[in-house]
């Protein structure tokens, strides 16, 4: 008598299980070609995106100067970078 009883429960369990589910999947409505591209969750975080983005400010001029001076100053980021990496490397023994 109780595995007729069991056999019942499980079936009656399963069909409740399997109703429950349906339930929870309604079927997807199907949408007209135009619809579909406003429909898109991407398109509409990008749309919202760029309303909300401040516009981007114009890029600033350089300072007016004398074109040596950038001659001048590269050659001194120059300098610094070949200091640093004999430093990373190891300073040579000095040759006499």
């Amino acid at each position: 008598m109780r595995r007729p009883l069991a056999w019942l429960a499980c079936a009656i369990g399963l069909a409740w299980l399997l109703r429950r589910l349906r339930r929870r999947r309604p079927a997807p409505a199907q949408a007209p070609a135009a619809d579909q591209a406003a429909a898109d969750p991407a398109e509409e975080l990008r749309r919202k995106l760029a309303e909300t983005r401040p516009a981007e400010p114009e890029p600033d001029a350089p300072p007016p100067g004398p074109e040596a001076g950038v001659d001048e100053r590269r050659r001194a980021v120059h300098e610094r970078a070949r200091a640093a990496i004999d430093d990373m490397k190891g300073t040579p023994p000095d040759p006499e």
